[in-house]
């Protein structure tokens, strides 16, 4: 029986995020995806929740374009065929209003969907009509709160700032954050040590944070993960992508395990007290295969499902001068 979200994230939690179908396709082809996302977790070790992104272009004047379906109404039917949480991601730069993000929580509510990821605009020179990520949450929280649900935000390791940024966050409702793409340990890394430090130093219990790891299978995959604004270091893309005897989805996860178990022997090692956790991106329909390869191989590292909490194990008290 798959645990409530709210103890899985608080030990290492399993996050597979799927894609939507493109907002084109037709009835057969919907179905036939979530068919297929259905038979990957009867056959996953452990998942905790099915995680469908909101996948949008924006224009100059960052008005939107939505490439896929509608996330809401891929993530009911993947809830209805395969029995699990899911998670809905909503970009509330682009709501007319304040009331607008209410309501849009509240219809979330309605079609049976509990937990929710808030996600801003893609850039800070755009005067979005939606508000601010931290004001959004502060509006949608109550809403997710009266049905036992859990609210997230999106978590950028590599922008300046970022750890006070999680922090107004987590202070204005956030209970998770999901990471950007990480092909790289060291600045999610650094990111969970400031945060870390600075919920100490406020008093606040840290949200969880996901880190997303994903499995490219090509060029095509990597130029996607740079339109996403994931940070792919040049050396990184050329060992997954150069031909040497290895199929590329196999480099790639195992640079994913590299990431992963970095990340978490830093954490373990230095005793920080911010729950961690991974979320697999499924990059593309084409490679559901290179996904699910990923899931299998991370799920062995992660805690038993019986251990306790992270919250709950003895931490190192802060160092000194902090």
């Amino acid at each position: 029986m798959p645990r409530s979200l709210a103890v899985a994230f608080r030990s290492h939690p399993l996050v597979f995020a799927t894609v939507p179908p493109l907002s084109r396709a037709s009835s057969a082809r919907r179905a036939a995806a979530v068919s297929a996302t259905a038979e990957l977790v009867a056959r996953a070790p452990r998942l905790d929740a099915l995680n469908v992104p909101d996948l949008v272009d924006e224009n100059h004047d960052g008005k939107p374009f939505y490439r896929t379906a509608e996330p809401r109404g891929y993530a009911t039917d993947l809830a209805a065929a395969t029995g699990r949480e899911v998670i809905v991601n909503k970009v509330v730069a682009h709501l007319p209003s304040e009331e607008a993000v209410r309501s849009w929580a509240a219809e979330t509510i309605r079609l049976g969907i509990r937990h929710a990821v808030l996600v801003g605009g893609s850039s800070r020179f755009i005067p979005y009509p939606g508000p601010p990520v931290a004001e959004a949450n502060a509006l949608v929280r109550p809403i997710l709160d009266a049905a036992e649900g859990l609210l997230g935000n999106i978590a950028i390791p590599q922008r300046t700032g970022e750890a006070h940024r999680m922090l107004a966050k987590t202070r204005a409702g956030a209970s998770f954050f999901t990471s950007q793409l990480v092909f790289d340990p060291g600045a999610i890394t650094e990111l969970l040590r400031t945060y870390d430090r600075l919920c100490r130093g406020a008093g606040v219990r840290p949200a969880a944070v996901l880190v997303s790891l994903g499995p490219v299978g090509d060029e095509a995959d990597a130029a996607f993960v740079r339109w996403l604004g994931a940070d792919l270091p040049d050396e990184v893309e050329q060992e997954i992508l150069e031909p040497n005897g290895v199929d590329v989805g196999a480099r790639s996860i195992e640079t994913a395990r590299r990431v992963w178990a970095a990340v978490r022997d830093t954490v373990e090692r230095e005793k920080l007290t911010v729950p961690i956790g991974v979320n697999v991106e499924q990059l593309s329909a084409r490679h559901l295969g290179h996904a699910e390869r990923l899931l299998t191989a991370i799920a062995p590292t992660l805690d038993p499902l019986d251990a306790p909490p992270l919250a709950d194990r003895p931490r190192a008290a802060p160092p000194s001068g902090t």
